[in-house]
């Protein structure tokens, strides 16, 4: 289904366009938070940007992590997992850092991470999946950030994003410091883990100032045998043009290397049953490579060695590999008082691929399949090394104009990007089929996808702020068109290669349908924003907005990678996930507390599911398509304050974050075949509680304390809300001890040192969630109590 603007915008046109010095400059990009403190009422060495964290003067729910909590995070830790601080925000990660980038789940009212949009100074990430994608979390590093600022719900139309149907992150990097200098930080923690992060500042040279950081990572798995291996840079250059005019270059480089550890069933976890390698519960994982003798490995009867199933839980061939580079350049020029014009131009490129073991029965199947069809594949030697390859580019340019005119503040805009990818997938096998040889690329076991996608994104806005009585009263006016092109071409899965000509009993297997091209078009022209803001006085303010919005459907390229048996027909496009966000609420910033406080319902419609029907012909055979199913709705409450009581005498401040929400569908699944019952069953992975307070404590100038804890209520892993799915509730406690904060001794300054501990008592619970539409889920466990000790200086 497309729905088209009345004027149609060409991507590769408008960059060229633009680039080319076009006079309408569009979207955003924010100038780098500096490296220091905004005015505040609460004062506090672990507080800082009051304003940013409870979104001062902004007409809808803003929430933000400030420096200082990013700073006493554990070192390393991941850009989702950040926003496990914020209201309305249920995070779920693997390990303590969240760094297995397939265990990070987000919920946020009605919305998973899928429909959440990510900006890194003003650069949009794209979409969200690890397999394919742009996820910020390989953009980051926590100490190179000033704010982590969320809009919870109603998004923002000058923000540049395909995927949000309302929740919108920015990250705004520190500005290059204007003095020369170095930082070094050095972490040490279970698991094996070691981290380095190295700063260096050129100082303000001329009209210049600039710095570089590289972080290397490294850590055991916490649970089965791997590691993880992360190298990321970051520079950033500054320039003064004069005037109210500057421009930055950025680059990021990240480099990820890690082994998978399983997915558990519920059964699984509860299992008093050792696995493979004698672990039972949580600390079940892959294990190494063990020899043909051993218990359990030995090849089975009629196949060669390592042909037996227990091979696939050895973690060779379990493994991720990324290496992802982004360039950003943005010129901001003041052109006259209260009037200015800003760029940004940003390319990305995109590479990595992931392994995972197919057992020789699964690969003999498909062989046999395959070289009837007349592929030119080989028989499989044992275990086989499954290569999924991924790659890339995606480049754009936003451009904005800002205009002060009495009592209105104008902005409009324009977001142009292309974005390629391509993916393979397929067997080989290994040198003489054991999971711990080398793979033989050019021995091809069996073939199942190859191809690639473009995605050409536009997207146009206009923006009045309307200040009245005194700028007590603020009107915020906005309306942006958004218009999406998706093509896909190649082989999309197994029937392109192959397929049945025959019967279930009596297959014959023929050559198959060979590439095809699916094309969707999605836009529309008219997505509102409106809100209002009301100063009671300089300190309290009341706030209510409504937008709508409109996303890419998640997941395009699964929907479109369905090849059928039935024909070569493409599966028909869906329409495109809508939503509309309401919501209301109160901010103050007083002088013992800062606190806000917002009401919201959400409603969305034409959400995507996949839906397995019987295939045509067959009376049991079934085929998997992803189709629109229907809505969603949510309300509830978000509460963010911090609170410091003049009766402690500084000693001691209080936050505290929670979240009531209440998410369910509202229509049935429904297939030619049967009906599944979600109408009025909650969202999975929703919870409805999820409630995040600590107390911070500083006794002495040179030390600093927190104890934290972190309360998710139960939550369904089905769509059914089948009985037994639930996940029940619970929380995890943190803390952390800063010594010598700010001490110097000779050339090092700011020197201290950081201890952390996550999970303080041990809890043992099912965390992450692979959601079914019924039956039950798959689970990733809490990672156990987990100490970090981190030294740093500055020089």
């Amino acid at each position: 289904m497309s729905v088209h603007y009345p004027v149609r915008f060409s991507t590769r046109a408008l960059l060229l366009a633009c680039a080319a010095g076009a006079l309408v400059p569009a979207a955003h990009a924010q100038e780098p938070v500096a490296d220091d403190e905004s005015s505040i009422t609460v004062t506090g060495r672990r507080i800082s940007q009051s304003s940013e964290a409870i979104g001062e003067d902004k007409v809808s729910n803003v929430v933000a992590v400030t420096r200082a909590a990013l700073l006493s995070a554990p070192a390393g830790v991941s850009g989702l997992k950040m926003l496990e601080q914020l209201p309305g925000f249920n995070v779920q990660t693997d390990g303590a850092l969240g760094l297995y980038e397939f265990g990070n789940s987000v919920q946020t009212r009605a919305f998973n991470l899928d429909q959440i949009g990510f900006v890194v100074d003003g650069i949009p990430t794209g979409r969200s999946d690890a397999f394919g994608g742009s996820p910020v979390f390989r953009y980051v590093d926590n100490e190179n950030l000033g704010v982590v600022e969320a809009s919870v719900g109603a998004g923002e139309v000058s923000l540049p994003s395909y995927s949000t149907l309302g929740p919108v992150v920015q990250y705004n990097s520190i500005a290059p410091q204007e003095e020369m200098g170095l930082f070094v930080s050095q972490s040490f923690g279970d698991f094996d883990m070691k981290r380095t992060f190295i700063r260096a500042s050129t100082g303000q040279v001329g009209p210049f100032r600039a710095y570089v950081s590289r972080t290397k990572l490294d850590t055991d798995l916490w649970r089965g045998a791997g590691s993880v291996d992360r190298e990321h840079w970051e520079a950033m250059v500054h320039a003064d043009l004069g005037g109210d005019s500057w421009a930055r270059f950025k680059f990021v480089s990240n480099k990820f290397f890690d082994y998978d550890s399983p997915s558990l069933g519920r059964a699984q976890y509860y299992s008093s049953t050792p696995d493979l390698g004698g672990k039972t519960g949580r600390d079940r994982g892959y294990i190494e490579v063990v020899p043909n003798t051993t218990q359990g490995f030995e090849p089975v009867a009629g196949g060669p060695a390592y042909s037996s199933g227990s091979y696939t839980y050895t973690y060779n061939l379990a493994l991720n590999v990324r290496d992802d580079k982004l360039y950003g350049g943005t010129i901001h020029a003041g052109i006259a008082d209260g009037m200015w014009a800003e760029a940004t131009a940003y390319y990305e490129d995109k590479a990595g691929y992931g392994v995972s073991p197919d057992s020789y029965s699964n690969s003999r199947t498909q062989y046999l399949r395959q070289v009837a069809a007349g592929l030119p594949v080989n028989a499989p030697k044992g275990t086989q090394y499954g290569l999924s390859t991924v790659g890339g580019e995606r480049y754009g340019l936003t451009a904005k104009l800002h205009w002060e005119l009495g009592a209105h503040t104008i902005e409009t805009g324009i977001w142009a990007e292309v974005d390629n990818y391509d993916r393979t997938q397929a067997r080989f096998n290994t040198i003489d089929g054991s999971p711990a040889s080398a793979p033989n690329l050019d021995d091809l076991v069996y073939l199942r996808r190859d191809y690639a996608t473009e995605r050409n994104t536009t997207q146009a806005f206009i923006r009045d702020r309307v200040a009245l009585m005194d700028d007590s009263l603020i009107f915020d006016l906005g309306v942006k068109a958004l218009h999406i092109d998706y093509r896909q071409t190649g082989y999309r899965d197994f029937n392109d290669y192959y397929r049945n000509a025959g019967t279930s009993a009596a297959p014959i297997w023929v050559a198959g349908w060979g590439p095809q091209t699916n094309n969707a078009s999605y836009g529309d022209g008219f997505l509102p924003m409106a809100g209002i803001l009301y100063k009671i006085d300089n300190q309290t303010q009341l706030f209510a907005s409504y937008a709508e919005n409109m996303a890419l459907p998640k997941g395009m390229d699964d929907i479109f990678s369905v090849s059928l048996n039935s024909s070569a027909a493409l599966v028909p496009a869906p329409a495109p996930e809508r939503s509309k966000n309401f919501e209301a609420g109160i901010r103050t910033n007083q002088g013992q507390f800062y606190a806000s406080l917002a009401g919201y319902y959400t409603k969305f419609k034409n959400r995507i599911q996949s839906i397995s029907a019987i295939l045509p012909g067959t009376t049991n055979v079934t085929e998997t398509f992803f189709q629109n199913v229907g809505r969603v709705t949510a309300y509830g409450a978000e509460f963010s304050g911090t609170f410091k009581p003049t009766a402690l005498n500084g000693l001691a401040y209080f936050n505290l974050n929670a979240t009531y929400n209440i998410a369910k569908f509202k229509d049935d699944i429904v297939t030619a075949t049967t009906t599944i019952a979600t109408d009025g069953k909650y969202i999975p992975d929703s919870a409805k509680w999820v409630v995040n307070g600590g107390v911070t404590i500083e006794p002495a100038s040179w030390l600093v304390g927190n104890f934290s804890g972190k309360y998710t209520s139960s939550r369904f892993s089905t769509f059914d809300n089948t009985p037994g799915s639930s996940v029940p509730g619970f929380t995890i406690f943190s803390a952390y001890v800063d010594i010598g904060d700010g001490f110097s001794l000779g050339p090092i300054k700011s020197m201290k040192a950081r201890f952390n501990v996550d999970n303080i008592f041990d809890k043992d619970v099912l965390s992450f969630m692979f959601t079914s539409v019924t039956g039950d889920g798959f689970f990733r466990p809490q990672s156990p109590r987990t100490f970090q000790f981190t030294i740093s200086g500055e020089i």
